[in-house]
């Protein structure tokens, strides 16, 4: 069922508000995804956001979306077939680096609410203009970190961001303390050396900690 720009705004708003953190997750083996998941929500971190960056990435949204207490988004949301594939895999919310015409279309059209990328005050204006209130910023150490994102927040106060790339457990308050960031995103609750040694314990530790972090 199609949405509204508005109406996508208001779900990727109610997801970014579930926790300070929403894990960036990129999965190589399926056989990972359900215990991932399961550590990460038990440790208060509800949002996942699955980058579209492997093969598995499909499959592992699927395995995912059937965890209790998750909400499975789609990363790394690029054209209108990656829109239709993660929807149909069970993605209920799609993340994006950037934003182009052809890619909000293709979300509205199949009804994937969208945290859509901005790097810069023309392109959250855009997006503003469209209807979208509640952004992506990426890269956002690259991009300017939290001093920039800070100094949006007078000129324009209608929109909130999560930002993403580069944010870690030592700068992450620095971001979470600004007066328009609802959450941010962050890797380092999963990492790679941990899903491939099975330790679940230990991620579900490391997203508590996340969880716990101020905002």
């Amino acid at each position: 069922m199609p949405i509204t720009p508005k109406e996508a705004s208001l779900r990727a708003r109610e997801i970014c508000n579930a926790a300070p953190i929403v894990p960036v997750l990129v999965v190589k083996d399926v056989a990972h995804a359900k215990p991932l998941a399961q550590a990460l929500v038990a440790g208060g971190l509800p949002a996942l956001e699955v980058t579209l960056r492997t093969p598995a990435a499909l499959d592992v949204i699927r395995a995912m979306s059937d965890v209790p207490g998750g909400m499975v988004g789609a990363g790394t949301l690029l054209t209108p077939e990656d829109v239709k594939a993660a929807k149909a895999a069970g993605a209920t919310f799609g993340v994006s680096p950037g934003a182009t015409d052809t890619l909000l279309q293709a979300c509205e059209a199949e009804g994937l609410p969208l945290l859509p990328g901005a790097a810069s005050a023309s392109e959250a204006m855009a997006l503003l203009e469209r209807g979208y209130d509640m952004l992506k910023f990426f890269p956002a150490e690259a991009a300017g970190g939290a001093k920039f994102l800070g100094s949006l927040a007078s000129p324009l106060p209608q929109i909130s961001f999560c930002p993403t790339g580069g944010v870690n457990p030592q700068n992450a308050p620095d971001y979470l303390k600004l007066a328009n960031v609802v959450c941010a995103g962050g890797s380092w609750v999963a990492p790679a050396d941990l899903m491939n040694a099975g330790a679940w314990d230990q991620i579900e530790a490391l997203a508590q900690d996340a969880a716990q972090l101020p905002r």
